[in-house]
Order: C-alpha cells, then structure tokens, then sequence
C-alpha cells in the first residue's frame, strides 16, 4: 500500500515564553541561555510556568464566542487559529470544510467558589451529604456541566475556524496527545486525510487541579530546578499552553506551494508497569522503532521530572545516543499534559526549520553541542502512565 509522506506546515504554540514560533525560538536561542517564566507566589506552594498575555480578540473575534469559552478552550481555540494562518490555510468556507481535526483534551474546570462554599459549610459535620446536595442544586449554574465536556474544544474549534470535516477528541491526559498525533499522521500516510489540525490545550492556572497534583505527590517544590536535575524529590512544574500542528500530505503541500518546516517520519505510543526496567524497555524499543539516528540529532525530552521515570528516560537515550543535544522542554515551558506532546514536535519542528538547538536552561546540565540539527526526537513519557515517541527530519 502506498505511503504519502507527512509534513508539518503550520504551527500554533501560545505559552508562558509567548506566541508563535518567532517568540519561542528566541528564547530558547538565547546565546546566554534563557530563564523560565514562573510564578512561584500565586499558587504557593505550586510552582507554575504562566500564561503570556494574548489578546484573544486576534483569533477569537466575536465576544459571544469568547464568554462562554474557560480558559483551556481559549487557549486551544487560539492556537488552533495560530495554526491556520501559519499554513497559509484559506478562511474560505469550503475549503475549510475539507480539513479534518483532531483534538487532545481534558475535562472542563471547576466552580472554585461553589467547591470552597461547600467545603466550609460541610466541615465539622458528621454527615455532610444532605448539605452538600442541597449547595450544588442551589449553587452550580447549569451551563457548568456543558462547559465541562472535553469535546466542547473541538467543537468551538470548529464554529470559530470553520474546521468542518472531521473531528475527533481523545482524553487520557499525556496519552491524549500522543494517540492524537499519532492517529492524524496515520490518516494523512493512508491517504484517508490530506491535511489535519491536530493538538491540544492546557490551563494549568487552576486551583482545583492544582490540589489534585498536589495531592497525588507530582508537584515540583520550590525552588525551582531543571527536570534532569530535581533528583529522587523530583516533579513536575504545570505550564499553561497551547500547541497545535497542520500535518498534511506531501502532496498537498506541493500542490498548495507552501512550504514545510519538517517531514514527519515516526510516531507511536505505549503504556504499561512503570517499574524500571519495563519502562526502560518499552522506550527502548519505541525508539528503535523510529530508525532515528544518533548524527546530528536533536533530542526535545518532555520529561516530567518525576523519579525515577525521568532518569530511567534520561539513561536510555544517553546510551543510544551519546552525541546527542538532549534538552527537556518542560524547563522552558512547563508540563502540558494533553498539550505536551504536540508542543514538543512544535519546537522540534521549528527548531529543524531554522537549524538551531534550543540552549539549556539557566542551571541546565544538557551538553553543549556544534551541530546543524538534521533530525529531532521528542519524547513524552506521562506523570502517571503512557509513553511516546516522535520523529522529525529536516526538509531537503
């Protein structure tokens, strides 16, 4: 069966470094390296890579739209739209019709008001049941249930950017976004696709999921360090981000004259027992899965930082390939979950079309390397389960 090769030719990445491919790489160019942006007071004892400030009007013109959107479905349906115009993508109706999306998601968020009523209400009771029933029929608005479907992404994506072809929502946190770009780059290399929106969004300002990490032991305590250096006390920092990709056909591409930033060659994911050597055997084969070579590699890692999943990643890829520019991502932007997938095959990608790789950041331990990338490998091993590899080769 034929394959059609599959490009990246557009980009939409809003995080806490800003907008756009321009805004990230000179960042994370920087000859003096670069500091991560973290607000280290608003949710203490969290540590969080911020939003940067976007006027959303940019991509989301009308405010009824807008208002009814929280925060993550803003920041999807932005980077959505960053994506489009990237690929030089026609806001013609009809030719948006024939575009097919895919979308990375989590649940909605929650009323903070209404869960910190109830909780004080309901403390010292014996049996807080009767009142907690009685606040959420008085207190939650109706439209918070809505709001809180993970679809709801997808289909804002499609009312404001006229996405209407096709549209698929996967949830599973990491997972989500591996299986999502893996999906779309195999309906593109089937032929079934010719160009899809595929990525994901997340807000990370969010007191309730904040709490639930928190909970879990997956917070990285302050002070803040870089994921290979926060040791067996390790986490991770949350970044609130948006990051979308136009996968199309070759084809397509040629056939539309615009131009790609890089061909993507490999994508899969797994899950199973985290113990160590499972893992480590699991990555392993992923990776030689891929056929990525050790020359004039670039490695963008989304490790979490969490121990030992971090170190048990950081040993496999320091084996297979020792010459390596191995830099987590996760330092410059934080901890996406559904997002952190798409945002590491962004900055590869964009990294591959300029030929650069990014610096390490302030207090980093990644190497420093000479070399013209000519291929990069991104990595997003979950904070709790599921695994994934891409890889990308530079155009020409």
């Amino acid at each position: 069966m034929a394959t059609h090769p599959v490009v990246v030719t557009g980009i939409g990445l809003v995080s806490s470094l800003g907008e756009g491919v321009d805004a990230h790489l000179q960042r994370l160019t920087a000859a003096a390296g670069y500091q991560p942006v973290i607000d280290d007071t608003r949710f203490a004892p969290a540590l969080v890579h911020p939003l940067a400030a976007i006027d959303w009007s940019r991509q989301i013109e009308r405010k009824g739209d807008l208002r009814q959107m929280e925060t993550w479905q803003r920041l999807g349906t932005y980077a959505a739209g960053l994506a489009l115009d990237d690929a030089d993508i026609p806001k013609d109706e009809a030719f948006r019709a024939n575009l097919d999306m895919i979308v990375a998601a989590g649940g909605g968020e929650r009323d903070e008001t209404v869960d910190a009523l109830i909780m004080a209400r309901a403390r010292g009771m014996a049996d807080p049941r009767e009142q907690i029933n009685e606040l959420l029929m008085s207190e939650l608005r109706p439209t918070l249930f809505l709001a809180q479907l993970s679809n709801l992404l997808a289909g804002n994506i499609s009312i404001v950017h006229k996405v209407t072809r096709s549209s698929r929502t996967f949830m599973g946190e990491e997972s989500a976004g591996i299986s999502a770009v893996q999906v779309a780059a195999a309906r593109i290399a089937s032929g079934q696709s010719r160009i899809c929106l595929v990525g994901g969004a997340f807000s990370a300002e969010r007191k309730d999921i904040l709490v639930n990490y928190a909970l879990g032991g997956y917070l990285q305590p302050d002070p803040w360090r870089p994921v290979f250096s926060r040791g067996a006390e390790g986490g991770f920092a949350p970044g609130s981000m948006g990051a979308f990709l136009i996968l199309e056909s070759l084809e397509s591409a040629q056939e539309r004259n615009v131009p790609a930033y890089a061909r993507l060659r490999f994508v899969a994911g797994d899950r199973g027992q985290r113990d160590p050597q499972a893992l480590a055997a699991r990555l392993e084969r992923l990776i030689i899965d891929s056929g990525a070579d050790g020359r004039d590699l670039l490695v963008l890692s989304g490790a979490t930082g969490l121990a030992p999943a971090t170190t048990v990643e950081r040993d496999v890829i320091g084996a297979r390939f020792p010459q390596a520019a191995l830099r987590a991502y996760g330092d410059a932007i934080g901890h996406g979950m559904e997002a952190q997938f798409s945002a590491g095959l962004a900055l590869a990608a964009a990294s591959l079309s300029r030929g650069v790789v990014p610096v390490s950041a302030s207090g980093g331990e990644e190497p420093v390397v000479d070399f013209t990338p000519r291929s990069a490998l991104v990595t997003t091993v979950g904070h709790v389960r599921g695994e994934g590899v891409g890889l990308l080769e530079s155009i020409g």
